[in-house]
């Protein structure tokens, strides 16, 4: 089944960030993957592995403390926020495979106004002409993810001054915007999420045929095996 998608517009980070554990926690075996899109009220998040001299310089933005891998970002209105509820096992994934999904799901949203951006393995995220145009961060529990990405549109990018975004010094920021794309950000937003369901389900149709090829490889060879061997009925 594919992942229910829920538009939740502008929202605080924090109401958020609880709806996202809490559903996490109250999820079974036969519950739905989600697909969150929102954007924030201004806010910075710092990772578990935070620095907290990557805060350069203090504001009236509050700093939220999360858990989520990752350093220091900024979440403000006109940036679209996709939050994944997944359970991994369903979709074959594992947490590697999941940003490079992730990572692509941007790049080809991108791809179709001529715009060439690309991963980097070094420093998860999406960037254009070594400018990142997206931030990746992700929590990982009993098998099920949440968090996401979070993707430049049209923001005020000044607050990303105030920072070392994601815990690079001198790392630009850029944003949809800045590249020419004048889309609203409500066709983006759709546009991504189907481009995230659509390689979801790529990527398990394709584990999907590796294991079944797998599986009759080795019936095959233990076919072969028993032939040899069996004994001799007289």
């Amino acid at each position: 089944m594919v992942p229910l998608i829920k538009h939740l517009g502008l929202v605080e980070y924090q109401q958020t960030w609880q709806a996202m554990k809490q559903f996490t926690g109250a999820r079974n075996a036969d519950t739905r993957d989600e697909i969150w899109l929102l954007h924030h009220f201004p806010v910075y998040t710092q990772g578990l592995a935070g620095k907290p001299e990557h805060l350069l310089h203090a504001s009236d933005i509050p700093v939220v403390k999360i858990d989520r891998g990752g350093q220091i970002t900024y979440h403000g209105p006109g940036q679209i926020v996709a939050y994944l509820m997944l359970d991994l096992r369903h979709w074959k994934l594992n947490v590697r495979g999941l940003v490079r999904l992730m990572e692509q799901a941007v790049i080809d949203l991108l791809a179709p106004f001529g715009v060439i951006a690309q991963g980097r393995e070094e420093a998860p995220g999406v960037y254009v002409d070594n400018a990142k145009i997206a931030a990746l961060g992700l929590k990982i529990r009993n098998g099920c993810c949440y968090h996401g990405l979070a993707f430049n549109v049209d923001m005020d990018l000044a607050p990303f001054a105030y920072i070392n975004p994601c815990g690079f010094a001198g790392l630009r920021v850029i944003q949809a915007k800045d590249l020419g794309i004048c889309a609203p950000r409500s066709e983006l937003e759709l546009q991504l999420a189907q481009n995230l369901i659509e390689l979801l389900q790529q990527h398990k149709s394709e584990k999907s045929a590796q294991s079944c090829t797998f599986a009759e490889a080795g019936s095959c060879e233990s076919s072969r095996f028993h032939t040899r061997h069996a004994p001799t009925i007289k």
